[in-house]
């Protein structure tokens, strides 16, 4: 296994804000094995406030466990590929907003920017899925993204089965392992927990 000492991931959020506690758990977890975190925000996750907490709140919180100001603006995310900034890129929690737009290459915010400037150098993206549509009409994004190049996803299950059939979420505490995984190339299997 590769260890992440001095491993470089951009660490993306967008707005899944009932989430978010349990994501910045999973960040940590990261900067404790000694990865070099780039926070990277879409601009709903950035603020946005909701029952969830305030977006100042979370900002400030994203910024203290990554040690770096976050990166909130297209301006801000383009230099990451040219500039080869991050070796892998982790999604956590990526919207079914993101995941469509991830996979019909749209890419105007700074998480989807982020994202498609890192992949054009053949470097790997993990995607964290939290959304209430991914067995509906997200079902088709999912699909074609676990069939593009460069692209993992962190294992996922549904969460409420009887009340949100099509709702999915990641198993958070698995990032550390998904990320490891696509820097030596393969997606962590089993992929649904």
């Amino acid at each position: 296994m590769i260890d992440l000492e001095g491993v470089r991931i951009g660490c993306a959020m967008t707005g899944s804000f009932c989430t978010f506690k349990e994501a910045f758990a999973a960040w940590r977890t990261l900067r404790e094995r000694g990865a070099d975190l780039l926070p990277i925000l879409s601009l709903n996750a950035a603020t946005t406030d909701t029952r969830f907490g305030r977006a100042a709140d979370h900002l400030r919180t994203f910024e203290e466990i990554c040690g770096k100001p976050v990166v909130r603006t297209l301006a801000q995310a383009e230099p990451i590929g040219p500039k080869k900034l991050l070796d892998v890129l982790a999604i956590m929690p990526c919207t079914g907003n993101t995941l469509a737009k991830l996979a019909a290459g749209i890419a105007d915010t700074p998480v989807t920017l982020a994202a498609k400037s890192h992949l054009r150098n053949g470097r790997p993206v993990v995607i964290a899925i939290s959304t209430n549509d991914a067995l509906g009409r997200n079902a088709k994004n999912i699909g074609a993204l676990l069939a593009a190049k460069h692209i993992c996803f962190v294992p996922f299950r549904q969460d409420d089965s009887l009340e949100k059939p099509n709702s999915v979420i990641s198993a958070f505490d698995l990032l550390t392992e998904t990320v490891k995984s696509a820097l030596e190339g393969r997606q962590l299997q089993p992929l649904l927990r």
